[in-house]
């Protein structure tokens, strides 16, 4: 598989914007669950959106309605808007796939996942 690689990520003051995106090539066409992950020093690994066939998305609490998940199969990318970052956003944020049929929360279930591209740093201050 081609790896995935994350971009886009840097530093911002709270209520700030960014865009990551995630090359993806041989995922998006596929029958493949797309995700992005955070981990923050100090703590586990933790889903944030995910998204099956750039149609069916799932969010954790904590980012729904401030971050939007799509994929561009025309690009082979997959993509992360953050808007109204807070500081508690800050951390490593890593793009990553699976072909596990997945149900329920298990979509954003980090260790459902199998692919993993090497993460991008997003950093959210006061």
């Amino acid at each position: 598989q081609v790896p995935l690689v994350e971009s886009g990520g840097g530093s911002v003051q709270a209520g700030g914007s960014l865009r990551l995106s995630c090359a993806a090539s041989g995922y998006t066409s596929g029958h493949y669950w797309l995700g992005w992950f955070r981990q923050a020093p100090g703590k586990e690994r933790e889903g944030v959106a995910t998204i099956y066939r750039g149609i069916d998305r799932y969010y954790s609490d904590s980012v729904k309605g401030r971050f939007t998940i799509s994929q561009d199969n025309a690009k082979n990318a997959l993509y992360l808007q953050m808007d109204s970052l807070k500081p508690e956003d800050t951390a490593m944020y890593y793009c990553a796939a699976t072909r596990a049929i997945l149900i329920g929360s298990q979509r954003i279930n980090p260790r459902r996942y199998d692919y993993w591209g090497r993460g991008t740093q997003v950093t959210v201050s006061s």
